[in-house]
């Protein structure tokens, strides 16, 4: 661990391998963890944010650790490890909790007590606290130790909603009570889309696929957590791809040459457009099963793509990835 922000990686320095063997029940002597206060955790001492319950926060104990990692496959999470006996660390928990508080649900904070979980103190082998962490796809991303003010806090944590993004980790939080709420006048009223993409919106509109692509790139580029610019993104390329393909003609094609990326890929892009996805699915993996070196990433590539147009949170995604693991491994 180092005081200043590192690049996230999807690999971490910590392993946590070991805790899935471990949580369970306390043991003598054991905590299940002292609960947060109403400031840090918006929900009066309850832990908030337990996959499948609502709330911006969530604590984790060493018995409840291995379920919110198994939840960072769909949501972005941010990890504190603080300790009760210094206030210091406690008032930092809540300088993330305000500052996620503003991404609107798009990332999860973990709140662990160090001093009630020795279990996970021993797993992040922590030495000093506050120390701040993300968490996608069941792996560590190592950010920082010590107490950074919200203003560098916040790039940082850009970093880990664009490299979930990366990954198709865009689930949301339910915030439930602690998102503002719409004012009667306004209940039934839409809002309106960002510039960037009624722009897209627009091109989609009058049948200018370039232009929506271009818009939507822009989105992206000005903020990389744009999870609907990205998706927004994935789908006009699957119309772009698309346009003007026969299927009689490209599945044809396919068969005469089950290894040919291109033919393949054309296959799978027009079975998730005609509502095929499983089918277009089992192709890629497939292919990425009977494809080496360049020719694989590029099929893996693709199919991450596929998983971004139908959505990360869609059975269908959750079931082709651990499928695309086993073949990739």
């Amino acid at each position: 661990m180092t005081d200043q922000p590192t690049t996230p990686g999807l690999r971490g320095a910590v392993d946590l391998s070991g805790l899935r063997g471990t949580a369970g029940a306390p043991g003598p002597g054991r905590s299940t963890g002292a609960a947060p206060d109403r400031d840090a955790t918006g929900a009066g001492g309850s832990p908030a944010g337990v996959p499948g319950r609502t709330g911006l926060v969530v604590e984790a104990t060493d018995a409840t650790f291995t379920e919110i990692v198994n939840a960072s496959v769909s949501v972005p999470m941010v990890v504190v490890l603080w300790a009760a006996q210094l206030p210091e660390s406690r008032s930092y928990l809540h300088t993330v909790v305000d500052v996620a508080r503003t991404y609107g649900g798009r990332l999860q904070v973990v709140s662990i007590d160090v001093e009630a979980n020795p279990g996970l103190m021993r797993a992040f082998q922590v030495q000093s606290v506050p120390v701040t962490m993300g968490l996608l796809q069941q792996q560590p991303v190592p950010l920082f130790a010590g107490i950074q003010p919200a203003e560098q806090l916040r790039p940082v944590l850009d970093e880990v909603l664009a490299l979930a993004v990366q990954h198709g980790v865009t689930g949301r939080v339910d915030l439930g009570d602690e998102q503002a709420t719409t004012a009667p006048d306004d209940a039934d009223r839409e809002p309106p889309l960002p510039p960037l993409h009624q722009e897209a919106y627009d091109a989609i509109e009058r049948g200018d696929l370039e232009a929506a692509a271009a818009a939507y790139r822009q989105a992206v580029k000005q903020n990389p957590a744009d999870s609907e610019a990205e998706l927004g993104l994935a789908q006009v390329g699957l119309m772009q791809r698309t346009h003007g393909a026969d299927l009689p003609t490209a599945r044809a094609a396919a068969a005469e040459n089950p290894h040919d990326v291109g033919a393949q890929t054309l296959v799978a892009d027009l079975d998730v457009l005609g509502g095929h996805v499983e089918d277009a699915f089992a192709r890629l993996i497939d292919l990425v099963r009977a494809t080496s070196g360049e020719e694989r990433e590029q099929v893996r590539s693709h199919l991450l793509g596929l998983f971004a147009v139908v959505g990360t949170h869609d059975e269908r995604v959750r079931k082709a990835r651990t499928a695309l693991m086993s073949a990739l491994f």
